[in-house]
């Protein structure tokens, strides 16, 4: 078999992959960088500039509870007392999944609770290995999985503030391609007439979704804060291989 891959390389006929680059996403939570496992800490999901989490992470946080639509509720709350928690396993900060015993000091990293042997039950609580139960127990999850639609809950005008007061940062999104550019540090005149709601004109992202003309395919979303007579103007453009263009343009966001 090397004889064979060296001989095709001297012919120089194939194409090899390029190596995927690594995923420098890290959590903000567990620390680990990239996705987790299916049946651990899961998929990545964004927070806000740059911030990222596992969903796993977030949603066994004792603060966080889930609503029927699939929106994490209270991660940034958890969040903000994970800084300042240490995991009882391995001593770091971003611990928030707690024992549920009453008084009891035990705080887990997702993944480190599963490595510590915790309980995990279905109506989302969880034992540390010093009061889970003896035996068996119906209500005992055994998978982790999460293959429904999960996102968290943001206030995506007070998010385009953050992004403006922090400058000149590369914005990440949920999906895989990092924006292109950085939004101006400025605020559109159109501001004056609504001071609480800040514009980000030259504002660029780019997002990977599924297509809106093709079944099981994806393609690309590019989302442009445009200046058109003194307003603020939202262009989204499909970019599709294979096919025209879409353009959508509109003086509200919505």
């Amino acid at each position: 078999d090397k004889e064979i891959a060296e001989f095709i390389d001297k012919l120089g006929t194939t194409l090899r992959p390029e190596k995927v680059p690594r995923d420098l996403r890290k959590c903000c939570f567990c620390h680990e960088e990239g996705d987790g496992a299916t049946d651990g800490p899961a998929r990545l999901l964004n927070l806000d500039l740059d911030l990222w989490v596992h969903l796993n992470c977030a949603l066994w946080s004792t603060e966080v509870y889930e609503t029927q639509g699939g929106a994490l509720i209270n991660v940034e709350v958890a969040l903000h007392r994970g800084l300042l928690t240490k995991c009882s396993l391995c001593q770091k900060t971003g611990a928030t999944n707690s024992c549920n015993r009453i008084r009891c000091p035990s705080v887990y990293h997702f993944a480190c609770a599963i490595r510590a042997k915790c309980m995990f039950f279905k109506d989302k609580t969880m034992l540390c290995p010093l009061h889970k139960l003896k035996g068996p127990c119906e209500q005992e999850l055994s998978s982790f999985t999460v293959f429904r639609r999960v996102y968290i809950e943001r206030d995506e005008v007070k998010q385009i503030a953050s992004i403006i007061q922090r400058g000149e940062r590369l914005p990440m999104f949920r999906t895989t391609l990092p924006a292109p550019s950085a939004p101006n540090r400025q605020h559109h005149p159109a501001r004056r007439a609504a001071p609480h709601v800040p514009r980000a004109v030259g504002y660029e992202a780019t997002r990977i979704y599924w297509s809106l003309r093709t079944n099981n395919r994806r393609c690309c979303y590019r989302c442009t804060i445009c200046e058109n007579n003194g307003r603020p103007e939202f262009v989204v453009q499909v970019i599709e291989q294979g096919l025209e263009d879409l353009v959508f343009s509109d003086s509200s966001p919505q």
